[in-house]
């Protein structure tokens, strides 16, 4: 059993090490399907469940710590990334798109939640699943944190993210081949020869990493002293708040091109889903399939919607899929969906996902709050 707070921080740090460079170093085709903060959440769960982590008093102090001043520095450095120029260059099509896909995702909880008549935890949890779906898992833990899910509930919420995520990848690249039958249906002109010059910045040069860090390091105090003194809501969100307009501040500026805030934000990431599951014991699985069906219709909702505004809209079956997969997918799927389209337009995926880091935490702060109000 580990009892001291170095051993314990220093375990997670290894358990997401490994599965990320397992990832990276391997072609094991489970991680296609299975994202690989399923892995770190679910192990660290495991070592948790089986008594591993010790629950004294050294071990819950570092992790409240870690996770207070890693979560807005986390958020600050994903924000950095977000480039408005280019996403506003996307054109008419592709903006209705993502627009229209961000629109149906938040009526797809509010009906489900509705239908389902959800408790308060559930809600709170729904509300951090669609900031991942607006967004990205970091949008999740932003939310789920800011909310007060519960580290159980957090499991669950995962669990629906990994599974219908990966049906919903499945389905949108089973349909590419049927794009032009689609078009047809819809009256629509293809629009994907028109970005192959649309780019992303972010990946550039030199990586400064030291230098992020201090950033973001600097932008979590300064996030957690506003919080301290001028509470919003509750002093969590708070903290993503501001850490999240710093972040917004920061793209405007030459921090936007400076490499390396990515594989940063993403080590944070990585180790924020590892605390997280440490503290989470599941008493048992039986309300996970209560959650993945909810999860399913919310989909058959965005679907629904996004195929009736492309026949509205007169949009292609390209623009209103990788909109939809740079909600739901994220960086990690969207360019590859777009890529099979054609592979010029890998840039396009990858700012419609960036643009999600932005448009999950405040999406899905909203969206949450709403929920938990209708199961008051």
């Amino acid at each position: 059993m580990i009892t001291s707070s170095l051993v314990y921080i220093y375990s997670l740090a290894f358990l997401a090490a490994f599965f990320n460079l397992l990832e990276k170093k391997t072609s094991l085709k489970i991680f296609k399907f299975i994202p690989v903060v399923v892995f770190i959440y679910a192990f660290s769960m495991l070592f948790a469940s089986i008594g591993v982590f010790d629950k004294n008093e050294e071990i819950d102090s570092i992790y409240k710590l870690a996770k207070i001043n890693l979560l807005p520095a986390m958020l600050f450095l994903m924000l950095l990334q977000v480039d408005f120029t280019h996403f506003f260059k996307l054109g008419k099509s592709l903006l209705i798109s993502y627009v229209l896909a961000v629109l149906s995702i938040a009526f797809g909880f509010v009906f489900v939640a509705f239908v389902f008549n959800f408790d308060t935890q559930s809600s709170a949890a729904f509300g951090a699943l669609a900031g991942s779906w607006m967004g990205g898992t970091a949008n999740m833990i932003a939310i789920g944190s800011a909310l007060g899910v519960g580290e159980e509930a957090f499991g669950y919420a995962l669990v629906v993210d990994s599974v219908n995520y990966t049906l919903w990848v499945m389905l949108l690249l089973f349909l590419v081949p049927f794009a032009s039958y689609f078009n047809k249906f819809t009256k629509s002109d293809e629009v994907m020869d028109k970005f192959s010059g649309v780019a992303c910045a972010c990946d550039m040069g030199a990586k400064k990493y030291w230098l992020l860090i201090l950033l973001a390091l600097g932008a979590s105090a300064f996030s957690q002293i506003i919080a301290h003194n001028i509470e919003l809501l509750n002093q969590t969100t708070t903290i993503v708040l501001v850490a999240s307009i710093l972040g917004i501040l920061g793209s405007f500026t030459k921090l936007k091109t400076v490499n390396g805030s990515s594989e940063i934000a993403n080590s944070m990431l990585y180790l924020l889903i590892a605390l997280i599951g440490s503290k989470a014991v599941f008493d048992s699985f039986s309300d996970v399939s209560f959650y993945v069906l909810a999860g399913f219709i919310i989909l058959v909702i965005h679907a629904t919607i996004m195929v009736i505004g492309a026949k509205i809209f007169k949009l292609d079956l390209f623009s209103i899929a990788v909109a939809s997969l740079a909600n739901i997918g994220g960086v990690a799927a969207a360019p590859i969906l777009a890529a099979t389209y054609n592979k010029s337009l890998v840039s396009v995926g990858v700012l419609m996902a960036i643009m999600g880091y932005l448009i999950g935490t405040f999406g899905g702060l909203a969206v949450g709050n709403i929920l938990i109000f209708m199961a008051k």
